[in-house]
């Protein structure tokens, strides 16, 4: 029966070792699946006399063919090449939006612009001012379009996050059950190769979405996130969620639910598709929002401001070209307080210097009941320490918080967005061209029955000094008006002093009174700054004493010598003027230094700024192609190298079914020569 037995032996191994192969074919497209071997051992030996001959074979195992390490430089590979593919997925169309003629702001810019000097080359001309105005509305839409689809952009990641954390917890889910039905294999001696290879390919599905720490332990796996927060310990499994921002809803955060306490986690989530989404969020899409909000503060506020300092083609003061920007409803929606404040605070944001904003958002802490903190985000960046008890409310990088409302409690907190909504926000108010105010509001002339060789240059007509906050709509009518009852004004020279270096001169109000008074060096350009204290139509001082009287100020400039008596009338322009000196300082803001100004170099121009945002913006996205790429490669040799090792080849699978067959065919030689045998022996008798 030994013969037999040698070849029964034979027979089971070679059948064990067809089957593993044959599966190991069957699965060459599996996910994960590593290929398996079988390992055979020799039964032992009978000794025969002072010899031991063998009994046969028998299957000791079907390994497993796996490497740990291979498995977890792929399992990192995928997590960085998912963040790469999300990062750069969003930051692509974003770079074509912003930086293409068509649709993004430069070519908007540059037809506004190209429209003001068509405008200064015929103030007159009513054709000419509506397609001021019609390109002046072309901008504002551009600015809500732009800003538009960089909202679309994160309501799409909000959408991304929630499928994502729902995909991670079904995965994580499923590697606790793997976790418990390896265990209770494991723990009845066998060796669960499919379940492993489930459990592993799990993970790395997991790690397409976040990166995740694996440690494994006494046969489980437990897998970690960000800093070291726990995803599934065995067979528990905590649940990751997706919760509207504590300081900021808009923005939607991920908290880990422990059962008994929840943490966010937002802050710390790196690797896979939602680490890449969160570092697009916060590196590139919330800056570029507020960049392109501050272009459009400025562009509101400095054309509001020269409109209010000019004539219209009515003989009025310009009206708002763009809507305000500090109304009650923009002011709140700057300031987001905190879900956990315990007090009733509220803020009102006002921007104050549109020329100092910075594209930052910020942290402001209450330390106590009236004094607060006040951090740049995202570094955290001390700004200063105020207090609400200030009057007029200090102002701040270009802002200044007025406390709206309600009591704050000492550590309420509160996420302060200066820019962010400003290029939704922005509209194009006016409708009439004919309030278009591209005329200087004063005009100096020299009067008649003058002598000497007075002359006024071009450059030097009488320009405001003084501006008009177009917002505060009371005070700037009364001042306009004041302006208006106050003028002509005159300035009339007088005697040259002896030694000829010095003559002098007076500036006279409408009555002939004199407002002050100075010297000129004849011969020579000389710039003039005088200031028109205002009267209402009576004569009485605006504002009634004993409150400080308004004053508008002005430069101009004179040049030559006038002889004693010569004077310059100083007056308002008139209705229907062809002056276009308004419309000049308007052009001059393309290239105007009037972004942020309180920085090192003292400002940059609105072409600038935006040049800035897209170039800002283009450099990450052709960082994110390269990141993409070199992540894609380093994922593809990952993967060429546990495939190398656990991967199924056909070619050498088939060879293996050959010998296996062949070995099968051989033991089954074995037995039937036994049987022979035994067939004599028995004939034998």
């Amino acid at each position: 029966m030994s013969l037999l037995n040698i070849g029964m032996s034979g027979l089971a191994a070679g059948q064990s070792s067809l089957m593993t192969t044959g599966n190991n074919i069957a699965n060459v497209d599996t996910a994960g699946y590593s290929r398996q071997q079988t390992v055979q051992g020799s039964k032992s030996s009978q000794q025969y006399g002072n010899v031991f001959i063998g009994t046969g074979t028998t299957l000791a195992d079907v390994r497993r063919v796996y490497n740990s390490y291979l498995d977890a430089q792929l399992r990192t590979t995928t997590s960085l090449n998912s963040d790469a593919a999300a990062f750069q997925g969003q930051v692509t169309p974003l770079d074509s939006l912003l930086s293409d003629s068509g649709t993004g702001l430069n070519g908007a810019l540059t037809k506004f612009f190209a429209s003001v000097q068509n405008v200064n080359a015929k103030p007159g001309d009513d054709a000419s001012r509506q397609l001021l105005l019609s390109d002046a509305q072309a901008l504002s839409n551009r600015f809500n379009s732009i800003s538009s689809q960089l909202n679309s952009q994160n309501a799409n990641i909000n959408g991304n996050l929630t499928n994502m954390a729902d995909q991670v917890n079904k995965l994580a889910a499923t590697v606790a059950q793997l976790n418990q039905k390896i265990a209770e294999v494991s723990s009845s001696g066998g060796m669960p190769n499919e379940l492993l290879d489930a459990r592993n390919e799990t993970v790395r599905q997991l790690s397409t979405f976040t990166g995740a720490q694996v440690v494994e332990r006494e046969g489980n796996i437990d897998i970690y996130l960000g800093s070291g927060q726990p995803l599934v310990m065995g067979s528990t499994v905590n649940k990751l969620e997706v919760v509207p921002g504590k300081t900021d809803p808009g923005r939607l955060s991920l908290e880990l639910n422990r059962g008994s306490s929840t943490i966010d986690i937002t802050s710390i989530m790196t690797g896979g598709e939602i680490g890449g989404l969160l570092r697009y969020r916060s590196t590139v899409l919330d800056p570029a929002m507020n960049e392109l909000g501050r272009v459009a503060l400025v562009v509101a506020d400095q054309i509001n401001t020269l409109q209010a300092k000019g004539i219209d083609k009515n003989g009025d003061f310009g009206a708002k070209v763009f809507n305000s920007f500090n109304n009650d409803i923009q002011g709140a929606q700057r300031s987001i307080a905190s879900a956990d404040n315990k007090g009733t605070g509220s803020f009102n944001v006002s921007i104050e210097d549109t020329g100092k904003l910075t594209i930052n958002d910020y942290k402001v802490t209450f330390t106590s009941e009236f004094d607060y903190t006040v951090q740049r985000l995202p570094d955290n960046t001390a700004v200063g320490t105020f207090s609400t008890k200030t009057s007029p409310a200090p102002v701040i990088e270009g802002f200044s918080l007025n406390l709206a409302g309600g009591s704050p409690a000492t550590g309420d907190t509160f996420k302060i967005t200066p820019t962010r909504n400003a290029a939704t926000n922005i509209k194009t108010e006016m409708t009439d061209s004919k309030r278009l105010a591209i005329a200087a509001p004063l005009g100096a002339a020299i009067a008649a029955g003058g002598s000497g060789t007075l002359t006024i240059p071009a450059s030097g007509q009488p320009t405001l000094t003084t501006s008009f906050d177009i917002d505060d709509a009371v005070t700037t009518t009364v001042m306009q008006n004041g302006l208006k009852n106050s003028t002509p004004t005159k300035i009339v020279f007088g005697d040259v002093s002896a030694d000829g270096t010095s003559q002098a001169y007076q500036f006279l109000d409408a009555k002939g009174g004199v407002i002050s008074s100075g010297t000129i060096k004849p011969g020579e350009n000389n710039k003039l700054s005088l200031s028109i204290p205002l009267q209402d139509a009576s004569g009485a001082p605006i504002p009634p004493a004993p409150a400080t009287q308004y004053a508008v100020s002005f430069d101009m400039t004179v040049a030559g010598s006038p002889g004693k008596n010569t004077a310059i009338n100083v007056s308002l322009s008139q209705p229907g003027t062809l002056d276009n000196r308004n419309g000049t300082a308007v052009a001059g803001l393309q290239t105007a230094q009037t972004v942020d100004t309180g920085s090192a170099s003292k400002g940059i121009s609105l072409a600038d700024a935006y040049g800035k945002l897209v170039e800002g913006v283009g450099s990450k996205a052709a960082q994110g192609k390269l990141d993409s790429a070199a992540t894609g490669a380093i994922l593809a040799n990952a993967k060429g190298a546990r495939d190398s090792l656990s991967g199924v080849d056909l070619d050498e699978e088939t060879g293996n079914l050959v010998k296996y067959q062949q070995y099968y065919t051989a033991s089954s030689q074995i037995i039937k020569a036994a049987q022979q045998i035994f067939s004599t022996l028995i004939n034998s008798l």
